[in-house]
């Protein structure tokens, strides 16, 4: 590559066929391609790194524990679960449609796992994701509460195309944690996709959130509008302590 085109990579920003180009030549050159087709290849070349950049930036800023795939989750073990219907939420159409997702069941029955795989596997398609357990969000803001970034704490959950919310019930939720987290499933409401994990059935929430029935049927309400629930049944999944449910 001569000096001029160099410097002109190197200032557009096109780094990687910037690194590419010498390879890229050799090779047109031995397929014997037409200045276009060369040209297409180099273009490409650059997309796919930038899309690789781009979705390793969205599984970052989706904050997930682990990282978990569809591929590594043990089907086998699981006595009850919609295998069909998980499936088919990998195709993602789901979040197009505004739609939530609900996943139910004990604890070790590999809930977090299939969320966190959702999650991760949207960020692969282009979607900005969020994963954070229930009690985080709620303690995260009522943390913005009193140091005044609240409604840029309240956003992180609410802008996501995908907000994965995962162990609702796994610990008691006071009225305000409770109110906190209405205000979050309510502003999502048909404006971006909810996915879920609870070690309980809907019908139990009022005793994890302080009793307040009015609360829990308002957010169930508009979580449950547009959700596909889903319950596993099972033994535990867990190899080592380390096991995410």
């Amino acid at each position: 590559m001569d000096k001029i085109l160099d410097d002109n990579l190197a200032y557009l920003g096109l780094t990687q066929i910037q690194k590419q180009y010498d390879a890229l030549e050799k090779a047109a050159a031995t397929k014997r391609l037409a200045p276009a087709a060369f040209f297409a290849e180099l273009v490409a070349c650059e997309v796919a790194t930038r899309r690789e950049r781009a979705a390793q930036r969205r599984v970052r800023a989706a904050h997930f524990p682990v990282i978990k795939t569809l591929d590594t989750f043990k089907w086998s073990i699981p006595t009850l679960i919609n295998r069909e219907l998980i499936q088919y939420l990998f195709t993602l159409k789901f979040i197009d449609e505004r739609r939530n997702v609900g996943l139910l069941g004990k604890s070790g029955v590999g809930k977090t796992h299939l969320l966190t795989a959702l999650g991760y596997n949207a960020c692969l398609k282009g979607y900005n994701v969020r994963f954070e357990s229930a009690i985080a969000i709620i303690n995260n803001l009522k943390n913005a509460q009193t140091n005044g970034s609240f409604l840029r704490t309240l956003r992180n959950y609410t802008a996501p195309e995908l907000l994965c919310i995962d162990e609702i019930g796994f610990l008691p939720i006071d009225q305000e944690g409770g109110n906190l987290l209405f205000q979050v499933i309510s502003q999502r409401y048909e404006t971006g996709s909810t996915a879920i994990t609870s070690n309980l059935d809907y019908d139990q929430w009022t005793s994890v959130f302080n009793n307040d029935a009015a609360m829990v049927s308002a957010l169930l309400d508009r979580l449950l509008h547009h959700c596909d629930s889903i319950l596993i049944d099972g033994p535990s999944v867990r190899t080592g302590l380390d096991e995410k449910r």
